[in-house]
């Protein structure tokens, strides 16, 4: 048996793991975590639970459906601003705020993904990356809304009488939400339109002969993996406490770009390890001027050339070799 077969063998191995027992250790752990770390430490870590929400949601439109997305801080703005808007103009409570935050960006998704119809590859980077600087550059000038360049200050997220004000409420609002956005999107991988991503990804020719309505999928992926950035955008927005313009810039989708690829492609674990190593990597390297980008840059012509499945790929590989140890 072939090193290569032994490889598909154990990622099939690894997806029959009883996932109640390894969700339940996860869960153990995450609440232990708030008692083990505080301040600047606990707020990196919320932030990169909202890191993973935005990067699994842009793993299921490029990992999984094939789509390259360059303008992905737009969706994220958009997010951010509606939550915040809704919150400061209409007063609506803060999980209204949330789930409209996901469906306005989801519906601008839905939108951008019409011209992917027609456009694949370098050709639908350029597209969505001109929607991007279209979004950034709306909220800079249309400042009756947005506040322009200064930005707003939105409010303190509330649910009933609970007003998340501490490190502690915040890191258990973003993990929870990320809980869930997990569980909807292995549930979404693992259903009928799941495999109509990927077959789009693999030939669309093929997919249209089997049936696949690449209108409907190609559309949906876009709204869906808006819809995460959202949601993230606005948890992110509430966080921070401060939102401006400039901060859903074309890095911010390079940012997130990158953490799928580090990660690995088509790939949950993937989306969720490359977005707490890149959300890490700045404090730990704070002391060093510049080096952070360098390392970006390090790390995708590394992984690109050694590891092109990412971190998952690494991770599959080091558990093949510890079951053929023959101690």
């Amino acid at each position: 048996m072939t090193l290569h077969t032994e490889y598909y063998n154990e990622l099939r191995l690894l997806k029959s793991t009883p996932a109640k027992v390894w969700f339940g250790l996860l869960l153990l752990v995450l609440l232990v975590i708030p008692t083990a770390l505080e301040g600047y430490l606990l707020n990196l870590l919320t932030l990169a639970a909202i890191h993973v929400i935005i990067a699994i949601g842009l793993n299921l439109l490029t990992g999984y459906t094939g789509q390259i997305s360059l303008g992905h801080a737009g969706f994220i703005g958009i997010g951010a601003y509606t939550s915040a808007l809704l919150m400061l103009k209409l007063h609506l409570p803060f999980a209204l705020a949330l789930l409209a935050a996901g469906g306005v960006a989801g519906v601008f998704g839905f939108l951008v993904g019409l011209p992917a119809l027609r456009l694949t590859g370098p050709y639908l980077a350029i597209a969505t990356l001109g929607f991007g600087i279209a979004v950034g550059q709306i909220l800079v000038k249309w400042e009756s809304l947005s506040g322009g360049s200064l930005g707003i200050h939105p409010p303190k997220p509330s649910i009933g009488p609970l007003v998340f004000t501490s490190e502690t409420h915040f890191y258990f609002l973003s993990i929870s939400t990320m809980l869930l956005m997990t569980i909807g999107a292995a549930n979404l991988i693992k259903s009928k339109i799941g495999r109509a991503f990927v077959a789009i990804r693999e030939s669309e020719v093929a997919a249209l002969a089997m049936g696949v309505n690449l209108t409907l999928y190609k559309t949906l992926a876009f709204a869906v993996s808006a819809f995460y950035a959202g949601i993230g955008g606005s948890l992110m927005g509430h966080l921070i406490g401060y939102i401006s313009p400039d901060a859903f810039n074309l890095l911010v989708s390079i940012y997130f770009l990158s953490m799928i690829v580090i990660g690995g492609l088509a790939s949950i674990l993937g989306s969720i390890l490359g977005s707490i190593l890149l959300t890490a990597l700045p404090y730990f390297l704070s002391g060093i001027k510049n080096l952070p980008m360098v390392i970006y840059g390090a790390s995708l012509i590394l992984i690109i050339i050694f590891e092109p499945y990412g971190l998952t790929g690494h991770w599959m590989k080091l558990r093949l070799y510890w079951r053929m140890w023959p101690f």
